[in-house]
């Protein structure tokens, strides 16, 4: 995609939705790194059924490690893998109050140490917390960033290293928001709504799809 027509793409996103945020629900940086070590595999309204009596009780490491790793269980039961996930976010919690002060870390390295934190993981944290222009690349952004020749890429990691190359200013720190959004929303995996998508014309996608047939009118 050209220079210009990444711009015009970015700008358009961001003309239909000025303020993205994620949907991940969450009420200080702690409440939003447990959320989206949850989300993995998962999806965020699961993750946000979840967890909202969980953060009502829950809004420290401390009083996660207080909670306990059979308790916990039971709050997060709906969600998949719900077992590992349990006990990772035990163990970051303990990490947190052991190596932070039980500060969540503002830097990559300082996050992935932490227990089922990956690098995706990290950067959703960086960025919806700490501001970080980060690209937290999951299905909706690979897909996207591929079928769109926005940053085609045949892993993760090279789809996150060609959209912080490509990704201009102002742009950048709501892209991944955008991205993941118009993914989930429009840019569907089974079939991707190209009627009603504001950027179609500026993506590679060939052919577009039609929008679905009316149902026939009763006589």
């Amino acid at each position: 995609m050209k220079k210009a027509d990444v711009f015009e793409f970015y700008r358009r996103l961001a003309e239909a939705n000025p303020h993205p945020e994620t949907e991940l629900e969450s009420g200080n940086p702690y409440q939003l790194l447990v959320a989206v070590v949850l989300s993995a595999q998962a999806t965020d309204a699961g993750v946000n059924k979840a967890t909202r009596a969980l953060f009502a009780a829950v809004t420290t490491p401390e009083q996660m490690v207080a909670l306990g790793l059979d308790a916990l269980k039971q709050h997060i039961r709906t969600i998949g893998l719900f077992n590992t996930k349990a006990k990772n976010v035990i163990a970051l919690s303990q990490a947190l109050i052991a190596d932070h002060g039980s500060q969540v870390p503002d830097d990559r390295a300082g996050l992935e140490r932490l227990p089922g934190v990956g690098r995706k993981t990290a950067n959703v944290v960086l960025n919806v917390a700490f501001g970080a222009e980060t690209f937290a690349v999951d299905t909706h952004i690979f897909r996207v960033g591929n079928r769109t020749g926005l940053a085609r890429g045949k892993t993760p990691l090279a789809v996150e290293l060609k959209l912080d190359k490509a990704t201009p200013q102002p742009f950048r720190p709501h892209a991944h928001h955008w991205l993941i959004l118009h993914g989930r929303y429009v840019c569907k995996a089974r079939r991707p709504e190209c009627w009603r998508c504001i950027v179609a014309d500026l993506c590679a996608y060939k052919p577009k799809t039609p929008p679905p047939k009316a149902a026939p009118t009763p006589p």
